[in-house]
């Protein structure tokens, strides 16, 4: 791919990334939310031809938004885990998760649909976030902040029954506060 052709499509996946964020911060606070690929463009600067050139599907965009965003949260925890308390940066990344969660829901339909397809899968998911969590886990343990004990399996199977678990009229800050129970349950007594 050319060089100008390889910067748009990464302009329009920052669009659909940043379109995405707007998206889930207005389904929480009840408005209802829909995907426009003309916005994404626009806000790319790139017509929606060239959207279309690079992605031929709304999944296919959705499915490199997917995998760019899992990919920034998870590489971003070996660098966030070795700048302070590992408990406070865990919690950060967790609100990170959350974050990362959050911009799905405004995937709504296609992202069922690449999960069906098998484009994103949720062993991958789960084995990338574990890898991810484990150098939170590492490091507080290096540190004696946290507990030695639990495996980063069940920190991510955690965040995510936290998400699933809470209720849906407060969603965030109910997930937001069972997260910090879980960090605390982490942390050496």
């Amino acid at each position: 791919m050319r060089a100008d052709a390889t910067r748009k499509r990464e302009q329009v996946v920052e669009a659909a990334v940043d379109e995405l964020a707007e998206l889930a911060v207005a389904a929480r606070k009840g408005d209802s939310v829909r995907l426009s690929l003309d916005q994404i463009a626009a806000r790319a600067g790139v017509g929606v031809a060239t959207l279309y050139r690079h992605f031929p599907t709304r999944e296919a965009l959705l499915e490199a938004v997917y995998h760019q965003d899992l990919t920034r949260l998870c590489d971003a925890a070996p660098g966030l885990a070795a700048e302070g308390s590992a408990d406070e940066r865990l919690l950060t990344w967790m609100h990170r998760y959350l974050d990362f969660v959050d911009s799905k829901r405004a995937m709504g339909v296609s992202l069922r649909s690449m999960v069906a397809s098998g484009a994103v899968t949720q062993s991958d998911t789960r084995a990338r976030l574990t890898e991810a969590a484990a150098y939170f886990l590492s490091a507080g343990t290096k540190d004696g902040v946290l507990r030695a004990d639990v495996p980063p399996e069940d920190v991510v199977a955690a965040m995510a029954g936290a998400v699933i678990a809470a209720d849906p009229q407060q969603q965030r800050e109910q997930t937001q506060r069972l997260l910090k129970l879980l960090v605390d349950g982490l942390r050496v007594r």
